[in-house]
């Protein structure tokens, strides 16, 4: 299995479960965010892919990092970036202990943008 993915039968156990984790005090569970490092390791040509409305997963890094990242795949696995820090620092934690959340693109756009500002999501916590 590739790194960070998780099995989409995981994923919807979570999002069945009514046991989910107190969510974070003073945090939205309903955002919008820019991915970060969508130019490195090949990831642009994965972000070709991505139309605006397409869903995409959040799968943090493994709960031992010492600053966990949440990482944004395509539906294929494939990693386009991941969420700023200082969202991962809360928003990790809490997928770890079961908390889910959905996102999908409300913005897509190319090379001509600086590429933090490449994809724009929408995130629901559920």
């Amino acid at each position: 299995m590739a790194h960070g993915t998780v099995p989409c039968a995981s994923i919807l156990r979570r999002l069945m479960r009514s046991d989910t984790p107190p969510f974070p005090e003073n945090q939205p569970r309903h955002f919008r965010a820019t991915v970060h490092g969508t130019v490195f390791a090949g990831r642009d040509q994965h972000l070709e892919r991505l139309n605006v409305g397409d869903t995409v997963r959040l799968i943090a890094d493994p709960p031992d990092q010492k600053a966990p990242e949440v990482w944004v795949h395509l539906d294929s696995g494939d990693p386009i970036g991941h969420l700023p820090p200082e969202i991962a620092r809360w928003l990790a934690p809490w997928l770890h202990r079961g908390g889910a959340a959905r996102a999908h693109a409300l913005k897509v756009k190319g090379a001509e943008v600086p590429s933090w500002r490449r994809l724009l999501l929408e995130v629901r916590c559920v």
